[in-house]
């Protein structure tokens, strides 16, 4: 009987696996997965505004708790990412170093998905942020919009610099963490509960998340919050990518460090890796039959 869980060195050819899938996507597919993750994504920070935001009275007597409640709700968003196969920055920030390290990919292939993704993630996060502040009337009222502009300004001014990096280094640890767990596990549950603990955790820790924050720090900007959108790119959006970076680096440099050897041999297993076969069942055969083109150490 399979193990419900691949064991780490599994779980690493399979994110190489998973980086490989991805370069051979063509760049339009790409985009347009970006885009979906960053609708998507933005319907999560969404529910949290409601969520948080709709608290006043709870939040003044019990903030520990309604963070809590709204970090449980938000990765339901991030869930429904990683089960489309759509794109994601902030896990991609991860994925492609490890197939570059191990030689599995070029160094181009970096700039290359990081470039369209990011554009993707943000016309996506804009489009609901534009929607959300001027179309609908969901949260154009108080008590939302008070929040909402209050949550831009300590999000994005109040802070300083170093201090929005470091915790968009513990972000994107976490974040990493759970698409590892969620790559390691076998059937759909797992996947969920897997990934759905570490978003929980950085959501209800106050940590910030690049692509989270394109939606809504660009939401508090349109509600007309004492913020601008050059001062959010130069305070909070660059902070927040470099430190997501390094969180994601804490996640990715350990495995190649604990399982790929200097071999960068590239067999023709993986290198043949077709779009759209990332997690397929073949995945299973290749690792146990030693025919992945990555070197694993035992």
């Amino acid at each position: 009987m399979d193990s419900p869980m691949l064991q780490p060195a599994e779980v690493a050819v399979a994110i190489i696996q998973q980086a490989l899938a991805k370069h051979n996507t063509r760049y339009d597919k790409i985009f347009v997965k970006a885009v979906l993750a960053g609708v998507i994504l933005s319907f999560s920070g969404l529910l949290d505004f409601i969520v948080q935001g709709g608290s006043p009275t709870l939040t003044s007597t019990n903030p520990g708790i309604v963070k809590l409640l709204g970090g449980f709700v938000f990765p339901v968003g991030l869930v429904a990412i990683a089960l489309q196969g759509f794109e994601l920055l902030t896990s991609n920030l991860m994925i492609f170093p490890v197939a570059v390290l191990n030689g599995s990919l070029p160094w181009w292939s970096i700039p290359t998905n990081w470039v369209i993704v990011f554009f993707g993630n943000l016309c996506g996060s804009l489009f609901c942020a534009a929607i959300l502040a001027k179309g609908d009337g969901l949260v154009v009222a108080d008590p939302y919009a008070t929040y909402i502009r209050n949550f831009a300004v300590t999000r994005a001014v109040t802070p300083s610099w170093y201090q929005i990096f470091l915790k968009s280094i513990g972000c994107n640890w976490l974040v990493c963490i759970g698409f590892w767990q969620a790559t390691g596990a076998r059937e759909t549950i797992s996947k969920i509960v897997s990934l759905w603990l570490p978003i929980w955790a950085f959501v209800t820790c106050g940590f910030d998340h690049m692509v989270v924050n394109m939606f809504k720090i660009t939401l508090g900007i349109m509600l007309r919050a004492d913020l601008t959108p050059a001062y959010y790119i130069k305070k909070s959006l660059i902070a927040s990518f470099l430190g997501n970076l390094v969180g994601a680096s804490f996640v990715g440099l350990p495995a190649v460090y604990f399982y790929f050897g200097a071999s960068t041999s590239k067999r023709e297993g993986l290198v043949n890796a077709e779009e759209g076969c990332a997690n397929c069942k073949g995945q299973d055969n290749l690792i146990s039959s030693g025919q992945s083109s990555v070197h694993v150490h035992p």
